[in-house]
């Protein structure tokens, strides 16, 4: 089971398949199964050689308690220790919700890292309009149990191994994460000046949708997809509707 140390925090990664390196950070709750679950690690080690990141806070990784251990240039930090770690100089990088505004942190602080960003579910500057952080941190503040059932009314039941998965959290970890300053005040003025590749897809029901799609208009070579029907933690499971896009752009990035 791979690890890199990072500033004392261990940071727990895995590779699948071969090709091009393609690094996948998951969001907030979630971890690297996610991208197992939900059909995106099948599809893309087809072609691409993935590099898929618990984040710290998350999955098999360290979790801390102290809010400062989750400073946005640290979490870009992790990232840029895992490609180290595997000698990797330049990659591509997909990255949804939390993923996403760690792309963005990428922008800030590691650009000449990657060949092409890949953002999903996320804008520069907004913060979460879906679920308010403090109204996050209220509930994680009842355990994750609490959580999870809150969840559940606000959306419909879950299956059993999604609700599992999200038991598996550690409470105290996610709050931390989540009153973490954001990290990304300013990136909207480094967009027009990014001029690798970019792609950005968002549900047309997520509430990030119009930023998100501000965010792609302000950089010179991005595109931006919407995905009809979806809100925003629909568009995270749903591989069928997104992979064909990210496949589409990967393969134009490259030529």
């Amino acid at each position: 089971m791979p690890y890199v140390n990072n500033s004392d925090v261990r940071i727990h990664y895995h590779t699948e398949g071969a090709g091009p390196d393609l690094v996948l950070q998951h969001g907030l709750t979630n971890s690297m199964e996610n991208w197992y679950v939900y059909g995106f690690v099948e599809e893309l080690k087809k072609n691409y050689r993935l590099i898929l990141i618990d984040a710290r806070g998350h999955g098999k990784s360290d979790k801390p308690h102290d809010p400062n251990q989750y400073d946005l240039q640290l979490r870009v930090s992790d990232v840029i220790a895992v490609m180290n770690a595997l000698d990797v100089e330049k990659a591509n990088y997909m990255g949804y919700s939390m993923g996403g505004r760690i792309g963005f942190g990428l922008i800030m602080y590691e650009m000449d890292r990657f060949n092409s960003l890949i953002i999903g579910g996320m804008s520069a500057d907004t913060p979460n309009t879906d679920i308010p952080p403090e109204e996050r941190i209220k509930v994680l503040k009842l355990g994750m149990e609490n959580y999870v059932a809150d969840a559940e009314v606000k959306e419909c039941p879950m299956e059993p191994l999604r609700r599992e998965r999200l038991l598996d959290n550690d409470a105290e970890a996610l709050i931390a994460a989540t009153v973490a300053p954001r990290g990304t005040d300013g990136v909207e003025t480094l967009l027009p000046d990014v001029h690798i590749p970019c792609l950005f897809y968002c549900g047309d029901q997520d509430g990030y949708f119009e930023a998100a799609r501000k965010s792609a208009e302000l950089i010179p070579t991005a595109m931006f997809v919407d995905i009809p029907g979806l809100n925003h933690g629909q568009v995270a499971r749903a591989s069928e509707e997104v992979i064909p896009h990210v496949t589409r752009f990967l393969e134009n990035a490259s030529h």
